[in-house]
């Protein structure tokens, strides 16, 4: 039998575990004070807590550091009743069993706990008795969705290593974003965080502005100059659009991960560095590596652990947090009183599909909080709503097989504008972003069946799976 201890004052959690929890296999504990924890595990000879962050009088997260500091191998499950990304990193960062919000799926509950101690689960029923409520803080990752409390996990877990770590995804989902918050909840932390667009700068200058450089080592280098590597030693680099860089620079980049060592250029001392580098990248490096523009060494130097961040259209649960948090931002900013968002603004929000996914939301409640007279932005307040309506009523009786018109006018409202963004790749970024497009739906409506996919697209499996591969849909 395993001896079962959760420590929250919410009596209807510790109620419904008591109901669920099979007493031939669990004999349940349950205390509403955390101070009282440790004691409590020592008297029941607990094989499990499950704590909850939210205590009277001190933090779930303290008693977890209080516990692992003196009991290293006892699995403990965070439990909390509103979603916290900085939370959900902090408990992962301590050692945490798991991270889990409520309402709680009770089934994925009880195979957790099953799990922690070994056991073999009972089938459950899901009663959905437990609420959540939402809070947010400034300097935290904004959701709530599945994808970003999975993500927040995962930054707790490698933060207090020195692995590096690859993000990808595409512009504008927040990739610095999660590299800032892998840093500042690092044994780096009190250290510099730097970054660098690696697609920014030519390739001369891109190699100075990583490994500096000598006075006179080219044409314009007038002083000595410090290197990013040099400047961050003993903190973080994030290298933005890593898949930019050439192959020369890549091979230097190889040698400092390795040796962590390096010259400046022009220089001949070699200087010593301590650097942990975190890279992020919009495109798919599997096809830079085919095409021999990526160093396949280097990209497994690089992607010691993975983080992929969905587009925004795929994790529309945030879009109402992510309003509201750059509304209080640049509400304070412009020293005004904004109250809120109007439904019709909100409704519309949530239906527009965020081609330039939190960078494009952030730019349009930016625009609304400076432009608006208003205490509640309305939805012509909002750039997206001002420009009409982005979505479209198909006669595909009309159009039958030709969908030049079509596209016509989906492309017709931001053309300009992809132009400015992507000029002399327009074509290739349009006809990838279709066929990732079309492969994702497709794979998602058959609930990713290969074989019927490749069959309705007209495709080979072998092509489907190149195109998978390349897009980095899985």
């Amino acid at each position: 039998m395993k001896n079962i201890l959760l420590v929250d004052d919410d009596i209807q959690v510790g109620d419904t575990l008591a109901q669920l929890l099979d007493p031939s296999e669990y004999k349940f504990h349950c205390i509403t004070d955390g101070e009282q924890a440790l004691d409590m595990i020592d008297s029941t000879g607990a094989d499990l807590v499950l704590l909850d962050v939210n205590l009277p009088t001190i933090s779930g997260i303290e008693v977890l550091k209080d516990i692992k500091a003196s009991k290293t191998d006892l699995p403990v499950i965070i439990i909390s009743g509103y979603v916290s990304t900085e939370n959900a990193i902090k408990a992962m960062r301590e050692g945490a069993y798991e991270y889990i919000t409520k309402p709680f799926q009770m089934e994925r509950l009880m195979l957790t706990i099953a799990k922690a101690v070994g056991t073999r689960p009972k089938n459950v029923a899901d009663p959905s008795v437990l609420k959540a409520s939402a809070g947010l803080h400034e300097d935290e990752i904004v959701g709530k969705s599945a994808e970003i409390v999975e993500i927040a996990k995962l930054i707790g877990q490698v933060a207090k290593s020195d692995a590096s770590v690859l993000i990808f995804g595409e512009s504008g989902t927040g990739k610095e974003l999660v590299a800032r918050a892998i840093h500042r909840n690092s044994n780096r932390a009190e250290k510099a965080f730097l970054s660098v667009n690696c697609a920014a700068l030519p390739e001369t200058l891109l190699e100075s502005e990583l490994f500096g450089h000598e006075k006179g080592s080219f044409t314009g280098a007038h002083a000595r100059k410090l290197g990013k590597f040099e400047l961050a030693d003993g903190g973080t680099l994030f290298l933005d659009e890593v898949a930019d860089m050439s192959l020369t620079t890549q091979s230097k980049l190889l040698r400092v991960l390795q040796e962590q060592e390096f010259e400046r250029v022009g220089g001949e001392q070699t200087i010593k560095v301590d650097v942990r580098v975190v890279t992020a990248t919009n495109k798919s490096l599997v096809s830079a590596m085919k095409e021999g523009k990526f160093r396949v060494d280097l990209f497994y130097r690089l992607k010691v652990v993975s983080i992929y961040l969905p587009p925004l259209c795929e994790r529309r649960s945030d879009i109402s947090l992510l309003v509201d948090h750059f509304v209080n931002i640049y509400a304070n900013l412009a020293g005004k009183k904004i109250t809120g968002v109007s439904k019709q603004a909100t409704q519309a929000l949530m239906n527009y599909h965020w081609p330039g996914n939190v960078r494009e939301l952030e730019n349009n409640v930016h625009t609304a909080v400076v432009m608006t007279k208003n205490e509640v932005l309305q939805s012509d307040d909002f750039p997206i709503c001002a420009d009409g309506d982005q979505h479209m009523t198909v006669d595909f009786e009309a159009i039958k097989d030709d969908y030049t018109r079509m596209f016509d006018d989906i492309l017709d409202p931001v053309f300009d504008k992809i132009l400015n963004v992507s000029a002399g790749q327009v074509f290739y970024h349009l006809q990838s972003a279709l066929e990732k497009s079309v492969i994702s739906k497709t794979l998602s409506r058959l609930k990713s069946n290969q074989v019927k996919t490749a069959q309705l697209l007209g495709i080979s499996r072998n092509t489907l799976r190149d195109r998978m591969q390349k897009y980095e849909v899985f």
